[in-house]
């Protein structure tokens, strides 16, 4: 997953979602990644099929990862 970019993240970073289609998509993996402490913001664009995450202290990819797959999607490596 992401191999190219550090393991943890500070600040805001954009994440490919496969599956996101509509309103329950959105609320359903906002509402999962805002749960992952240190999460400040969740920003899901349905039309790229992105989430831009922002945190306010360092955050593992793999809470993020996770949390997609809580909601019922997943990260596009």
């Amino acid at each position: 997953m992401l191999a190219s970019t550090p393991r943890t993240f500070i600040g805001s970073t954009t994440f490919t979602v496969a599956g996101m289609t509509c309103e329950h998509c959105r609320r359903a993996v906002t509402e999962e990644i805002g749960a992952v402490a240190g999460v400040a913001a969740v920003a899901v664009d349905l039309a790229t099929g992105t989430v831009t995450v922002t945190a306010t202290c360092p955050v593992d990819r793999a809470y993020i990862a996770a949390a997609v797959d809580e909601a019922g999607y997943a990260l596009v490596p």
